[in-house]
C-alpha cells in the first residue's frame, strides 16, 4: 500500500468519525482467509440518525450495521479487473460476517466504491442512478452498490473523507479550499502525497512562511524539522543550496565593492553555477580581476 493511500485511509478514519459527529467510524479491515483479498476498509454505523442531516452519500448508510469501502486515489486501476475484485472482496466480508453471527447473519454488505470520477466504460456494462451530486446508485444489484465521485462531490466539510480521491483541477480545487481548514501537520501531509499541480503546491507552501507570532513560528519550526529528518536526502539538497546561496552571494559582494558591474548575462551565469569549487574560484578572482567578466572565466 503507498503512502498516497494510507493517507486517504487515515483521513477517512479520522474524519468520519468527526465530521458525523461519531455516527459513524472507519474500521480497518482484517485480512480475508482467500488469496489477495482485503478490502480498504469498513464504514461501521454506530448511529444512524446522526447521518441523516449529512449531505450524500451519508445518508445512505443509515440502514446498515456497516458498509465496505473502496478507495481508487489518481492514478489506481478503475477498470472492470478492480470493479470485480471490489465485488469478490464484498462478497468475501459477506461470507465472514455471515460465519461470525450466531445464528447466521443473513444480510446483504453495502458497497461504496469511492473514485475520482466515474469512468466511461461503466455505463456500458451497468445502470447508473445518480441520486445526489457525484452520488450514483450502481444496478442492477441485489445488495447497496454505489459510485461515488469524489471530482463531482461538493466542498462540504462533511465530505473531506471522499473529497481526498479527487484528481486534477478538482483536486486543486479541493486542496485550496480544504487547507484553511486543517490543521498544519494535516495540510504537510497533503501537500507530500496528493499530486496537485506545481501551482497549488507553491501557493499552500506560502502558507507556511515564517510568522511572527513566536507560539506558531515555534511550531511550524518543529514541523519542518521532523519533515527534515525523516527526508535526510531534501535536508541535504537544502544544505547544499545554502552553501551555494551564501557564496553566490558572497561573490556579488567583492564585485560590487570593487566597483565591477555585472550585466545580465553575468547575473545569469552567477545563478546558474552549482558548482562549489567553481563559486570559490570565481571568488579568488574578483579580488583581483580588472573586470567582471575577468573574474567568471
Amino acid at each position: 500500500m503507498g503512502k498516497l493511500d494510507r493517507f486517504a485511509k487515515q483521513t477517512f478514519a479520522e474524519e468520519a468519525a468527526r465530521v458525523t459527529g461519531g455516527a459513524a467510524a472507519w474500521q480497518e479491515a482484517p485480512e480475508v482467509r482467500l488469496d489477495r483479498v482485503q478490502a480498504d476498509g469498513y464504514l461501521r454505523v454506530l448511529r444512524p440518525d446522526g447521518l441523516a442531516p449529512l449531505a450524500a452519500p451519508w445518508p445512505e448508510a443509515r440502514g446498515h450495521e456497516e458498509t465496505l469501502v473502496e478507495l481508487k486515489m489518481p492514478g489506481d486501476h478503475v477498470d472492470v479487473v478492480e470493479l470485480k475484485r471490489a465485488l469478490l472482496r464484498r462478497q468475501a466480508r459477506e461470507v465472514e460476517r455471515v460465519e461470525e453471527r450466531m445464528p447466521p447473519w443473513m444480510g446483504e454488505e453495502p458497497l461504496w466504491f469511492v473514485a475520482p470520477h466515474v469512468p466511461s466504460w461503466l455505463h456500458g456494462v451497468r445502470a447508473l442512478e445518480r441520486f445526489a451530486p457525484g452520488c450514483y446508485r450502481i444496478g442492477p444489484s441485489p445488495f447497496q452498490f454505489l459510485w461515488i465521485a469524489a471530482n463531482e462531490l461538493p466542498l462540504r466539510d462533511e465530505l473531506v473523507p471522499f473529497l481526498v480521491a479527487r484528481s486534477g483541477r478538482a483536486l486543486d480545487e479541493f486542496a485550496r479550499w480544504v487547507a484553511p481548514r486543517r490543521e498544519v501537520e494535516w495540510v504537510l501531509s497533503m501537500l507530500q502525497y496528493m499530486p496537485m499541480s506545481q501551482w497549488t503546491q507553491e501557493e499552500l507552501k506560502r502558507r507556511f512562511a515564517r510568522s511572527d507570532d513566536p507560539e506558531i513560528e515555534a511550531r511550524r519550526q518543529g514541523i519542518l524539522r521532523t519533515l527534515l529528518a525523516d527526508s535526510p536526502e531534501v535536508k541535504e539538497e537544502l544544505i547544499e543550496e545554502g552553501q551555494l546561496t551564501e557564496a553566490r552571494a558572497a561573490l556579488r559582494t567583492v564585485l560590487a565593492r570593487r566597483g565591477l558591474a555585472l550585466r545580465p548575462a553575468l547575473e545569469a551565469q552567477i545563478d546558474g553555477c552549482v558548482d562549489m569549487p567553481t563559486l570559490h574560484r570565481w571568488l579568488e578572482q574578483a579580488v583581483t580581476a580588472a573586470g567582471a567578466e575577468e573574474a567568471l572565466t
